[in-house]
């Protein structure tokens, strides 16, 4: 697993560590879809290779914070059930899902904001 101290291929996701890594990420000005999931979720692992296939096949920054790792991140972002999914555009939340999505549906969903 690469921190985003790190330099992760694009086509990896990002883990997450902390708020200020978190502004720093979404501040960046692409388009960026953050995972935000736990270990002990059953939907959480099913998600993660949807998460990790999208990653590898588009152009935005995939992230994924844990929420047990992460609580007062997670908390700040209001999230309340995992996964949950937000889409951020120059630095600006534009979508929240929460729940298991397809591939087509993550590749949809980003395609839909990109320039």
């Amino acid at each position: 697993m690469a921190g985003a101290n790190s330099s992760p291929s694009q086509n990896e996701p990002v883990y997450v560590e902390g708020q200020d890594e978190f502004q720093t990420m979404i501040g960046n000005g692409s388009i960026i879809l953050v995972d935000f999931y736990a270990d002990w979720c059953g939907p959480c692992k099913m998600l993660e290779p949807i998460v990790e296939s999208t990653a590898a096949e588009t152009d935005a920054t995939i992230a994924k914070v844990d929420v047990d790792a992460n609580q007062q991140l997670a908390s700040a972002r209001r999230i309340r059930g995992v996964p949950t999914l937000e889409l951020y555009r120059d630095g600006e939340q534009i979508e929240q899902i929460v729940g298991v999505q397809s591939k087509d549906q993550l590749r949809n969903l980003i395609r839909g904001y990109e320039a």
